[in-house]
């Protein structure tokens, strides 16, 4: 059923799982120990009720089929993977350590989105400081 959809509302449905994930872990700070799949699936639920067109657009026999769901759980999975793959950028590593050497700290990350929180992070604690 996934596979059927336009390319558009396939590339919506994986921009609305990276941007509900990147919001969920903020709210979590990156805490890998409070991580909870399913409170992760509500605030991605939430999410597209209030803001993916292609939710909204999407038939109700297709939003209530049994299979759809099984197919979004496995890009949900897919999605996260790739995310949780993806290195940081050299210039992402170079600013952090720069920031970590100004303030004398030491975050860890391990991925692309991972150090994106971390360079915030780092970017408000200089601006407060």
């Amino acid at each position: 059923m996934l596979k059927n959809l336009s390319s558009g509302t396939k590339i919506s449905i994986t921009r609305s799982i990276k941007t509900s994930f990147e919001q969920y872990m903020a709210s979590i700070q990156w805490d890998e120990k409070k991580y909870d799949i399913q409170e992760f699936i509500a605030a991605w639920r939430t999410y597209i009720n209030e803001h993916a067109s292609w939710y909204i657009n999407l038939d109700e026999e297709t939003k209530n089929d049994p299979q759809f769901h099984q197919e979004l759980a496995i890009k949900i999975n897919e999605t996260i993977e790739k995310i949780l793959s993806e290195e940081p950028s050299e210039d992402q590593i170079e600013s952090i350590h720069h920031l970590e050497q100004q303030l004398e700290v030491d975050l860890t990350y391990s991925c692309k989105l991972e150090a994106k929180f971390v360079q915030d992070k780092l970017k408000l604690m200089t601006q407060e400081k």
